[in-house]
């Protein structure tokens, strides 16, 4: 059971639009199961979240329970790192509570397949390294962002889809099937462009894209294995381009296939690996870093091999 001095429960009861709140009580019992006593940390706002965590590492806190979504998981993590994306202290670690719209670390780290298993690490002494991704682009009103993720960083159609998804009131409340909803929608509107690719400094080459993915976990939005091998400690990225597949081909030749992984396999998919990816082109492309929309293009993503841990029994 971990100390009471040094842990820290972080709540989003606005995640999955309110759906924490109502599930707050089932959460806060087990956690007291395991845990015992404690008094938890509500955000009221977003980006609350990281306030909080960085309030209470500077108290003492080094066992962080983010409950929430992957949204609130970010934040929390983005609390306890320094602008170059280390830890603040070395010894911290996060331990993810599934409560919100996608929870793909906690699927990655089986939590999902076992619920107990989140309570069980968050009260745990135990803990597994993950890379980091760290993302420089440009925000919506054009100022430059430098934020951190675990899980996928996507450009093209599949930002648009979650920035679309995540704007509805309604969608929301379907949980992960949100994501699949809003998939045709976008894709019969969208309209593929010209992306500038460089790995590892190499030379830019100029591909016609739909959308492309840079992923540190095969999972990602909802349950779809978009990325089949990604590990998220092995230190290297994975990058999947979705090429010039038409509107049809995309909802009945990919689309269908998603969430078994067997889109790698279209020939116009195309698979790639590296530890640093620039993105550029001349027309305006959506952003998205663990199901939030962070801005567009130019983008940078690298990888901080093994940079954070997570919470294991």
């Amino acid at each position: 059971m971990a100390e009471q001095s040094s842990l820290a429960v972080i709540v989003n009861r606005a995640a999955n639009k309110g759906g924490a709140a109502r599930r707050w009580p089932a959460i806060e019992a087990q956690l007291k199961v395991h845990l015992g006593s404690f008094r938890p940390l509500f955000t009221d706002a977003p980006g609350h979240a990281t306030a909080l965590a960085r309030d209470a590492l500077s108290r003492g806190a080094r066992r962080f329970a983010a409950v929430g979504g992957d949204g609130t998981v970010n934040e929390v993590l983005n609390g306890l790192l320094d602008s170059s994306g280390r830890l603040i202290a070395p010894d911290t670690v996060l331990c993810p509570v599934p409560a919100g719209t996608a929870n793909e670390l906690c699927r990655a780290l089986g939590h999902l397949e076992d619920p107990l298993s989140a309570y069980a690490a968050a009260a745990g002494r135990g803990s597994r390294p993950v890379d980091l991704l760290r993302v420089r682009c440009v925000d919506l009103a054009g100022h430059q962002v430098d934020r951190f993720g675990y899980l996928i960083v996507s450009l093209g159609a599949a930002a648009t889809i979650s920035h679309r998804t995540s704007r509805s009131a309604w969608l929301k409340k379907l949980g992960e099937i949100a994501y699949l909803l809003m998939t045709p929608v976008v894709t019969l509107g969208y309209r593929h462009r010209d992306v500038a690719i460089a790995i590892d400094g190499g030379v830019p080459q100029t591909r016609r894209l739909f959308t492309a993915m840079v992923a540190n976990t095969e999972n990602g939005g909802g349950g779809m294995r978009l990325m089949p091998g990604a590990k998220f400690d092995d230190g290297i990225l994975d990058l999947i381009e979705m090429g010039d597949i038409s509107r049809l081909g995309v909802l009945l030749d990919v689309m269908p296939k998603l969430y078994s992984g067997a889109h790698i396999g279209h020939p116009k998919v195309r698979v790639s690996q590296g530890t640093r990816f620039r993105f550029e082109s001349e027309v305006e492309t959506l952003v998205d870093l663990d199901g939030e929309t962070v801005g567009r293009l130019p983008l940078e993503v690298s990888v901080l091999p093994r940079a954070f841990a997570v919470g294991a029994p």
